[in-house]
């Protein structure tokens, strides 16, 4: 770390795309950068008449309106699509591999080639922003502004999905105390047929955007008769809704509405199920998330225009930003840049057999995002602990931890490779990594024969990540066809094996009961036919068990329930526990944050 403030660069690399003076982001914090960048923003004006659009098709919003997905799309329906480039990673690390910074990064970059360029990416949770993880905004000179509405609440879509979940639950709550009060002579008078809620099966709990582990589990309904139905209930975080989950996979407000009103509440005591159409609420929550449905417009530090909507988890759902985004920018941009939750084994498979089934949309790249400090991990690397320095293994040259951690980079590739659409291999740079180290990674990457390009956009914008748009725009020259992995004909249980074995690297799948009763009912009945099979893992190993780091050898893929969910069409293969609730740690991110009452400025939030 620099002792003073002084600003150097290395030859030529002074200055960013508009001209002006670059902060090194060795030197300067995130916000800092940011905040410099913010000062020229155009307007959203000027931004209006880049992007080619009608006065009308903005949504006002102050810096970050939102664009009106219906009278674009409409407007639009005929002009061509732009190359449609996805960015992934290897299997994470503590370490972390930098996929939002490198799609920041690799904007900016295909902005320096002089590209019509944009992007999407998801939208931060409160929860983790609140907690440890941060905004996940990218970061250096490759990061997302405005940074204070991009990290408390943009737009407010997550509060309106949080207020149409909620919504549902209090119809619930309402008509399972109005059942127990009234005859069925009294709910006729009022149009209303008994549900007969059974109150052991009932599906959904309440939602709120914070980490909140005293919620996971709570009773409701406490005190007497007028004062709702005593059961217990849950809490899990906004973003696990599957409205979230439905915004992200939704086409347009006509299957938003048709996915919301088949979302299941919970069983009768028959077995048959309740959902929200059936509680009469299904309009009310589209009500609340009418608006949700058009995208938001942010920008990177290099003023390049970046769309960001919906923010499903990357588990028990699709975890990457929206169809509807996708949709919205391939028309509006010449390359357009999304990216996938996890590594490749969990966000680009879904990206590849479910996002890409369902938008109908032909990706014409996948970026491959590897550290060096990362893939020593995966070669057997020592445990890094949170607050202490790194093992000199990770800052002082390896080719032997490093060499054996291309496995795992190798066996991602050949996940992207089934898929037909053409990769491309980033190594985002590290101050550490040693040139023996980078070329070590290159020549594996020559030897698979795929492009492998060096990237320091973090520290140098879009100048240092032309050697990755280069790559890209090459590559997007190939002809790529999506080849998806199993035929939607396929049973759920061959699905699933199929995924284990070709993708996880598995030597097969062992059924719980649960799990082997639902697989046979779900394969039985065709309504299932269609659903989206939507794996649930860990996502720190291609295995099961989160230690096994590399490509583990010899091991089988435990699946011990299938979770349903009606709405977003999804089956959900459980391979591992999953908390829907996560937990605030003891030094969360909130701590340090405050308003400067003189400025009304937020400090403290990066």
């Amino acid at each position: 770390m620099k002792e003073s403030r002084q600003i150097e660069f290395q030859e030529g690399k002074g200055k960013d795309a508009a001209g002006r003076e670059r902060l090194d982001p060795l030197v300067y914090k995130d916000w800092e950068i940011a905040e410099a960048a913010e000062r020229d923003l155009p307007t959203v004006e000027e931004y209006r008449e880049r992007l080619g659009l009608e006065a009308e098709e903005l949504i006002p919003y102050d810096r970050t309106p939102k664009l009106d997905f219906g009278r674009i799309i409409k407007r639009l329906k005929g002009r061509p699509n732009g190359k449609y480039i996805e960015v992934t990673a290897i299997t994470p690390t503590p370490l972390g591999e930098g996929k939002s910074t490198t799609s920041l990064g690799l904007i900016e970059g295909l902005g320096r080639l002089g590209k019509k360029v944009g992007g999407c990416l998801r939208q931060p949770s409160g929860g983790p922003t609140m907690n440890i993880k941060g905004t996940a905004a990218g970061g250096g000179n490759a990061l997302l502004m405005p940074m204070t509405e991009f990290s408390l609440g943009l737009t407010g879509d997550i509060n309106a999905i949080m207020n149409a979940h909620n919504l549902a639950m209090v119809a619930l709550n309402a008509r399972m105390q109005h059942e127990r009060n009234y005859s069925d002579a009294q709910l006729m008078k009022i149009g209303l047929k008994r549900l007969d809620v059974d109150p052991k099966r009932v599906e959904m709990g309440w939602v709120m955007d914070f980490c909140a582990q005293g919620l996971r589990k709570i009773v409701m309904g406490l005190g007497g008769p007028r004062d709702g139905y005593l059961m217990e209930s849950q809490f899990g975080i906004a973003v696990s809704s599957e409205l979230m989950a439905i915004l992200a996979v939704a086409r347009d407000l006509a299957d938003l509405r048709e996915r919301i009103g088949k979302v299941v509440v919970a069983y009768s005591r028959s077995g048959e199920p309740i959902t929200t159409e059936d509680l009469e609420v299904a309009g009310a929550m589209t009500a609340w998330m009418r608006e949700a449905v058009n995208p938001t417009l942010c920008y990177t530090v290099e003023h390049q225009p970046v769309l960001v909507h919906a923010g499903p988890f990357a588990n028990i759902a699709i975890g990457q930003s929206s169809i509807i985004g996708d949709r919205l920018g391939l028309k509006l941009f010449d390359y357009h840049v999304t990216e996938s939750g996890f590594a490749a084994d969990i966000g680009f498979e879904k990206f590849w057999n479910v996002k890409c089934r369902l938008s109908g949309l032909q990706p014409d790249v996948s970026v491959l995002v590897a550290t060096v400090r990362a893939l020593k991990m995966h070669g057997g690397g020592p445990a890094v602990v949170a607050g202490r320095p790194l093992p000199t293994a990770y800052t002082e040259e390896n080719l032997e931890l490093l060499e054996r951690g291309c496995a795992n980079l190798v066996h991602h590739l050949g996940t992207i490779r089934k898929s037909g659409i053409t990769p491309v291999v980033c190594i985002n740079q590290f101050a550490t990594d040693t040139e023996a180290e980078i070329a070590l990674v290159k020549r594996v990457c020559a030897e698979q024969g795929v492009r492998c390009a060096l990237s320091n956009h973090w520290r140098y914008g879009g100048e240092g990540a032309l050697e990755l748009a280069q790559a890209v725009v090459e590559a997007c020259e190939e002809p790529s066809e999506v080849k998806y992995l199993y035929p939607l004909t396929m049973p759920l249980r061959e699905r699933v094996e199929v995924i284990a074995r070709e993708v996880y690297g598995a030597d097969g799948v062992d059924w719980a009961p649960l799990a082997l009763m639902k697989a046979e009912r779900f394969e039985q009945d065709p309504k299932y036919a269609d659903y989206a099979t939507m794996m649930v893992k860990t996502h720190l190993s291609l295995s099961h068990d989160p230690s096994q780091k590399g490509v583990p050898k010899g091991w089988r893929l435990p699946v011990r329930d299938i979770l349903e969910y009606g709405g977003a069409r999804f089956l959900c293969p459980m391979a591992g526990e999953i908390t829907m609730m996560p937990g605030t740690c003891s030094d969360p991110a909130y701590r340090r944050v405050d308003v400067d009452v003189e400025t009304g400025k937020v400090k403290g939030l990066f």
